[in-house]
């Protein structure tokens, strides 16, 4: 049988020709990963939230910023101190960290559902890229947006009177604050698939992203708890993202007596994003509520 390889001569600047080989029709060109594609979606998600960035990184750090306000105006007055710093100092690293995460969840959650419910779910299934490089790119995007609201809301706060942001540990204010936007992105893409319109979309943002960040100690210290709220405190792993970023910026945490727990909670953290993501490739593989 003939060899089924396609080729055509090349001729190098040299004059010398040499022939150009082409894979069998139907052979893959792609054996690796697309760079290419991945690169191409990732611009697409950060494009299209950042043609609304009013309302997707700005509006986003004002409504947090507001937080900021009044629980400052109405739980700051007199001087009081956590952590040893003025109140809204102890409570702005956190507020930060809640905003990253909820636009991390809103923005990856947005675009399955979108296609499922426009009919246009084929555009993201079609294209050559594979179940991780899609995942990737989704997430890729969502951790951006995360950033830039987190950058905008530090700018923000910057200028709150008595709000002082110095780095005591930047490596703790990069890790937390980008595994806490994964972790959050991962949630949103799961959810995304399984729902089939908004209002299951709004239902997990209510019952579940909403109550887990609050009663997190954004506002407080879990010591301040009784005994069982705090053994269920830690069990809530926003509680880890939010008391860990806010060591990067004060040195201290509730996480625990030592700088040792807050690594021991690092390394927790980035061990639950790791099996998290191999659950929503597992299901984005299986096509579950996207193929069929």
């Amino acid at each position: 049988m003939a060899d089924q390889t396609n080729s055509t001569a090349l001729q190098t600047p040299e004059g010398i020709v040499q022939p150009r080989h082409f894979p069998a029709k139907g052979e893959p060109l792609i054996h690796q990963v697309n760079w290419l594609g991945l690169k191409t979606l990732y611009m697409k998600e950060v494009k299209r939230f950042f043609k609304v960035q009013t309302q997707t990184i700005w509006a986003p750090a004002i409504t947090t910023m507001l937080f900021l306000v009044i629980f400052t105006v109405a739980l700051g007055r007199g001087g009081r101190e956590v952590l040893g710093v003025n109140f809204a100092t102890f409570v702005a690293p956190g507020l930060i960290v809640m905003g990253m995460m909820q636009n991390a969840f809103a923005n990856s959650s947005f675009s399955f559902l979108a296609g499922k419910i426009q009919g246009t779910i084929i555009d993201y299934l079609m294209p050559p890229l594979s179940e991780g490089e899609l995942m990737l790119a989704m997430i890729g995007a969502a951790v951006t947006r995360a950033v830039l609201v987190g950058l905008a809301l530090g700018g923000a706060m910057l200028l709150w009177p008595g709000v002082d942001l110095t780095l005591h540990h930047p490596w703790a204010v990069v890790w937390f604050g980008l595994n806490g936007s994964v972790f959050l992105a991962l949630l949103g893409l799961l959810s995304s698939i399984w729902a089939e319109k908004f209002d299951h979309n709004a239902a997990v943002t209510n019952f579940v992203i909403a109550p887990l960040s609050l009663l997190s100690g954004t506002f407080y210290v879990i010591d301040n708890l009784a005994p069982a709220f705090q053994t269920v405190s830690r069990f809530n792993p926003f509680f880890y993202v939010i008391s860990g970023f806010r060591f990067g910026f004060l040195g201290q945490s509730d996480i625990g007596n030592s700088n040792l727990a807050v690594l021991h909670s690092a390394i927790g953290l980035g061990v639950l994003n790791a099996a998290f993501a191999l659950v929503v490739y597992w299901v984005l593989r299986s096509g579950w509520k996207l193929k069929g």
